[in-house]
């Protein structure tokens, strides 16, 4: 009996599950695929966005249709982090004698190499990588074989590119990702999975250009976030808000009880707006998503890296253009401090070349950068 294991979070699960998992049926002759949902995958540092229940629920759905499909609740139930030594380990004594396999997509073949005892894997199970087939390198499985004696099989695959972290951002924005099963997006609709009541009514004060601007600002944000060491669901949210005060007057009944500050800019009235609306408003207590929204157009001193990034985000999201911007954009996936430095800098360059006031927390902000990065 040919068994494989396919595990992941499954946050929230996609068509490109289904299709790596019909792939590695047919190229392999499987009897069986179990779906694994991890309980807390060792990768994900802030955990996940649904909980084990609703994943399980989701990937009950999606794979209704194949009856060589199993949903198993073995990660979920487990407490602490999700280890796959553990699940082989688990299914090699619960289907003595089957060829066990262990499904992975390519862009986790690379990272076997550091996962937690990945000899005892390769003990219980075949190492089965989705998405390369003959265009696998030859160097990787010499490269594998010389570790681990033992050569991982390659699944045929041409899958699309699907990253569940922007399926999140298009569901918290009210959109409905193409890679979405009809039946798992209502599940998700239904109980309101993925989304913050904050992000629908404040999106509902912008026109829908700045929408689209802040959608684009949102996915540049998120997707930098894990790296940049921030939560996901923070830049999400101050992204989602961060000019919900473009187009609100200071006469509206929302503001009625702000005092702006003093001697600020119009352009850069909005964030302070912006922050108290997300406050006052919209029930935001997080003081740093807060203070993201505030100093988002102007910059300040010690900004946090979610302020870094949202500020960069805004200036940058795809559908902006100016000089330079491209190697601002290099810098923004390598380095944030040191793209601020450059962006904070070519923008007093352009104020001061057009006459127009410097607002004095810009100059501020890039003192103190200056001195970060020169540091």
């Amino acid at each position: 009996m040919k068994i494989a294991l396919f595990g992941g979070s499954f946050d929230p699960v996609h068509s490109e599950h289904v299709r790596c998992v019909q792939a590695a049926k047919e190229a392999l002759g499987l009897d069986k695929v179990i779906i694994l949902p991890a309980g807390l995958a060792p990768h994900k540092r802030w955990g996940a966005f649904a909980s084990g229940e609703e994943r399980l629920a989701m990937c009950r759905l999606a794979f209704a249709p194949f009856s060589w499909a199993e949903v198993s609740d073995f990660e979920v139930r487990q407490q602490g982090r999700s280890y796959t030594y553990l699940t082989c380990r688990h299914f090699a004594q619960v289907f003595p004698g089957a060829q066990l396999y262990f499904l992975v997509g390519e862009d986790m073949l690379e990272d076997f190499f550091t996962w937690k005892e990945p000899d005892d894997i390769l003990a219980h199970a075949t190492l089965a990588a989705c998405g390369r087939g003959d265009r696998t390198p030859a160097s990787l499985h010499e490269r594998f074989l010389a570790r681990f004696h033992k050569d991982f099989v390659a699944v045929p695959f041409t899958g699309a590119q699907v990253s569940s972290r922007m399926m999140r951002v298009d569901l918290a924005f009210g959109k409905r990702p193409a890679a979405l099963d009809g039946e798992v997006y209502a599940y998700i609709s239904e109980r309101g999975l993925y989304a913050h009541p904050a992000i629908a009514p404040a999106l509902a004060l912008e026109k829908e250009t700045r929408r689209a601007h802040s959608y684009r600002v949102a996915r540049m944000a998120v997707e930098r976030a894990s790296s940049a060491g921030v939560p996901e669901q923070k830049a999400l949210l101050a992204a989602a808000l961060h000019d919900c005060g473009k187009y609100v007057p200071l006469t509206s009944p929302l503001l009625e009880d702000f005092t702006p500050p003093a001697d600020v800019p119009a352009p850069v009235l909005h964030q302070y707006t912006g922050a108290y609306l997300a406050r006052h408003s919209f029930g935001i207590e997080d003081e740093e998503v807060l203070d993201a929204i505030r100093y988002h157009t102007s910059g300040k001193p010690d900004m946090t890296a979610l302020g870094m990034l949202i500020y960069l985000s805004d200036l940058l999201e795809e559908d902006r253009d100016f000089a330079g911007i491209g190697k601002l954009r290099a810098l923004f996936a390598e380095d944030l401090p040191l793209c601020l430095y450059h962006a904070l800098r070519g923008q007093l360059d352009y104020l001061k070349g057009t006459g127009k006031p410097v607002y004095p927390l810009t100059r501020q902000a890039y003192l103190w950068i200056k001195e970060r990065v020169k540091g």
